[in-house]
């Protein structure tokens, strides 16, 4: 494999006259992982499908581990896994007879042996559920064993499209952790989700789909240095000390009832310095000090126009 895991250049798909997807471009390091987020409708699924080699895009291209998605598709598919947006297990069939299916339909690859079952079922601790049938799972128990069936083979790139959609907050951490393992393997995860903060805690890079266009890329931190917003908050000990802090920082907003201010800064070392600085020349404490920055709900919407949580509802 090459250093990148994925590369794709003026990627466009149009189905009838809607363009989804309107030459998008972006790079994806091995070893990484890179979050696609958008409202409903963005592109994501479409773009997760064409480099899967589901669907065919109209132009661009696209080269994943290396091989070409349009003419070695097979290659690709040799590569990768992929655990779509609703758990694909059987449920006539145990856990353990899932899995089994997948080392069946597998079996000409010399990387897969029958022992890969039981590492799996331990690793992903389904062990005691492992010969139960698969409806009778939660809905997380189900996402785990959907993942652990897409890793018989050992891809080195996985696809994980909204994988913790519908789990509850328990569940969700603990794909978390199950994603951050095969990070530290070294497998590069291609994830898209509607979750902020989950993207925040998990991806490296985060491109931001809208109306099928890329319109931001970047680490999560140097997306939310885009976007305006960051303040210190100071709060008082009483509000004459809040009188005398407002007249000293005129900028600032005040709120008597919590006795804070707010005062627009970049957030870095010498400007907070200077606020203290300032509240030092006149002999006047804070309680007690932080500094906000925009997160990435204040990024989605100022580069969407959509609110998460509407999304999320839809």
């Amino acid at each position: 494999m090459t250093t990148s895991a994925i590369a794709v250049s003026g990627l466009r798909k149009t189905f009838g006259d809607k363009t989804v997807l309107d030459g998008i471009d972006f790079e994806i390091p091995a070893g990484t992982v890179f979050s696609l987020l958008g409202p409903n409708g963005a592109g994501k699924t479409t773009t997760v499908n064409v480099l899967t080699t589901l669907i065919k895009a109209d132009s661009g291209t696209v080269r994943v581990a290396g091989h070409d998605v349009a003419t070695e598709a097979k290659a690709v598919r040799s590569a990768i896994g992929v655990t779509g947006q609703f758990a694909a297990v059987d449920e006539l069939l145990t856990g353990r007879e899932n899995l089994q299916l997948m080392v069946d339909l597998t079996r000409g690859s010399t990387k897969v042996d029958k022992r890969i079952v039981d590492s799996l079922l331990e690793r992903f601790d389904l062990v005691e559920s492992a010969d139960k049938s698969a409806a009778t799972y939660s809905g997380g128990m189900r996402r785990k064993l959907d993942l652990a069936m897409t890793l018989v083979g050992s891809p080195r790139i996985i696809f994980l499209d909204e994988p913790t959609t519908g789990l509850d907050p328990r569940s969700r951490r603990t794909m978390w952790t199950i994603i951050r393992e095969l990070l530290a393997d070294g497998v590069t995860i291609f994830l898209t989700t509607q979750y902020l903060d989950e993207a925040d805690e998990l991806a490296d890079r985060i491109a931001v789909l809208n109306q099928g266009k890329l319109v931001a890329e970047g680490t999560p931190e140097e997306l939310k240095r885009q976007i305006p917003g960051t303040h210190v908050r100071f709060r008082f000990a009483t509000i004459d000390d809040l009188d005398v802090a407002a007249g000293i920082l005129p900028e600032s907003t005040r709120d008597d009832d919590a006795l804070t201010l707010r005062v627009p800064s970049d957030g870095g070392t010498k400007s907070v310095r200077a606020l203290l600085d300032r509240l030092d020349e006149h002999s006047l404490d804070a309680e007690e000090f932080s500094v906000h920055t925009p997160d990435l709900d204040d990024v989605f919407l100022a580069l969407t126009g959509h609110d998460t949580a509407e999304v999320v509802a839809k």
